[in-house]
């Protein structure tokens, strides 16, 4: 522990906790950042499934839900037929994206890095 920190700053429910267990699924950050870079904050779910090479409409669906249920997406069902589903970013969903932002800037500028990880499949480039 570090000088002048508190046992509570390292409890199951500090800060740092609740926010790696927000981005524990993979899907949750890579939708966050389609959703803003590439849809301008709001997308129907087929065309944020194309723009996500790799994520299956099961996990797409589940990730969408579990963000709704927290508050970072709202679901707009539009009236057409067949129904029209849009997600958008809530203002918090909108400051979720900033770090997430960064994080991504700072993966591209350290790609180098990210290339001497270890052997894991998931952590080196094609």
């Amino acid at each position: 522990m570090q000088p002048g920190s508190t046992e509570d700053e390292w409890r199951e429910d500090c800060a740092p906790r609740r926010v790696l267990a927000l981005f524990a699924t993979k899907w949750t950050s890579m939708v966050l950042h389609t959703l803003h870079v590439r849809h301008q904050g709001a997308c129907r779910t087929g065309a944020l499934q194309r723009s996500l090479p790799g994520v299956s409409k099961k996990m797409l669906t589940q990730t969408l839900r579990e963000m709704e249920e927290v508050g970072l997406v709202t679901r707009h069902v539009q009236s057409a037929i067949p129904p029209a589903v849009e997600y958008r970013l809530t203002p918090l969903g909108q400051r979720f994206v900033e770090p997430v932002e960064l994080l991504y800037a700072w993966g591209r500028d350290n790609a180098d890095a990210l290339d001497q990880l270890g052997s894991r499949s998931s952590a080196r480039r094609p």
